[in-house]
């Protein structure tokens, strides 16, 4: 800095050389530099204690934000969009109905429909992995499951990867590339605790879709929260706000299983080892009825979003499940209608799909949020 007063010195007068010096003391002074650079973003906070936004793998920790439940995002349009899955008495999926095999209610009121097409707008999937201690183990069948379903799904639908166990992972962001969704696989690790609440909410306020496509979680989990973050409910109230259908690949089956041959194991042993076991027996009944609450959890979180509950007997299964769940996302019919209700009250509006043909069923979510003023 003195050599650039001194320089200024040779060719103007004091007054003008002190005011110059100034400036360009100004201008290089650091506090400066920093300004005229673009604001940098702040650093995404992870999962701890409360939900905020999922993690990116190597993103710096921030601190915990609370994120009140009422603190979601609500549909802004005056046209909704219902997926709709309808099956036979068999369970096959149906194809080649029409507009008028269809009959949607709005809090009881009829609706015309506007529009109906099968398999021609895009899915935004979120495939999102319980890497917690029950899962961990079987990380393997998991990639292989998603690399086959990835392979099912059409070249304008995405896809994003979610780890979650006590963090929330964003893994890879939205991509139609396999080698991407690859490479992201290869980045699961087992983890401890089971944040599946926080996740399914992050996973459907902070993945959005694009405004043309559906939106869709496909999770692999027991369901058994640790408890530490959101509840189920602010879970649920997420996923029908953002209008996303959530399919769940339980191993809950897997885990009674293991669990009821260990605790028969232990209950036909003699009284001394019963004795001995008491605190290990009354754990596995504990985790026996965990695994049943948890059921009727995610029963009611899929069918309220319109998705559907797999229970596989066996990790080896995950590949037909996954497959399964790529053909019913092909063969959706996309419903159409303008609300008869125009008013923007951020009211949940209850919504009924159902079809002219008594012998056919309807998978579609139970309603949506209509958008505030």
């Amino acid at each position: 800095m003195l050599f650039i007063a001194t320089g200024v010195g040779s060719a103007y007068s004091t007054p003008v050389k002190f005011i110059f010096a100034f400036v360009l003391l100004f201008l290089l002074s650091p506090l400066h530099s920093t300004a005229a650079q673009s604001p940098k973003a702040s650093p995404t906070p992870p999962v701890n204690e409360h939900p905020t936004r999922a993690t990116r793998a190597g993103t710096p920790q921030g601190e915990d934000q609370e994120v009140d439940p009422d603190d979601i995002i609500s549909v802004n349009t005056t046209e909704v969009l219902l997926p709709v899955t309808v099956r036979d008495s068999s369970g096959r999926l149906v194809e080649g109905l029409t507009r008028n095999d269809f009959r949607v209610f709005e809090d009881s009121t009829p609706q015309v429909l506007s529009d109906l097409s099968l398999r021609q707008v895009p899915v935004d999937v979120v495939l999102m992995v319980d890497a917690s201690s029950s899962v961990a183990s079987n990380l393997e069948d998991f990639s292989r499951a998603v690399q086959g379903f990835a392979v099912h799904l059409a070249a304008d639908d995405r896809i994003s990867l979610i780890q979650f166990d006590d963090r929330v992972l964003l893994l890879q962001d939205w991509t139609r590339s396999l080698v991407q969704l690859r490479r992201a696989l290869k980045r699961v690790v087992p983890g401890m605790f089971t944040r599946f609440h926080d996740a399914v909410l992050l996973a459907a306020r902070d993945q959005l879709p694009r405004s043309s496509a559906r939106h869709a979680i496909i999770v692999l989990t027991d369901g058994i929260d640790s408890g530490r973050g959101s509840s189920f409910e602010a879970a649920l109230r997420g996923a029908l706000t953002s209008q996303t259908a959530v399919y769940v690949i339980s191993n809950t089956e897997i885990e009674r299983a293991r669990k009821q041959e260990e605790l028969s194991a232990l209950l036909e042993a003699s009284s001394s080892v019963v004795k001995f076991n008491t605190l290990r027996i009354d754990d596995l009944r504990l985790g026996l009825e965990a695994l049943a609450a948890s059921e009727r959890n995610l029963q009611e979180l899929t069918s309220a979003t319109g998705g559907r509950l797999y229970r596989p007997k066996s990790f080896a299964d995950l590949e037909s499940v996954y497959t399964e769940v790529a053909n019913e996302l092909r063969h959706q019919y996309a419903l159409y209608y303008s609300p008869t209700n125009k008013k923007r009250d951020g009211v949940f509006r209850r919504v009924r799909v159902e079809t002219t043909k008594p012998d056919l069923s309807v998978s579609a979510r139970i309603g949506y949020f209509s958008p505030k003023r």
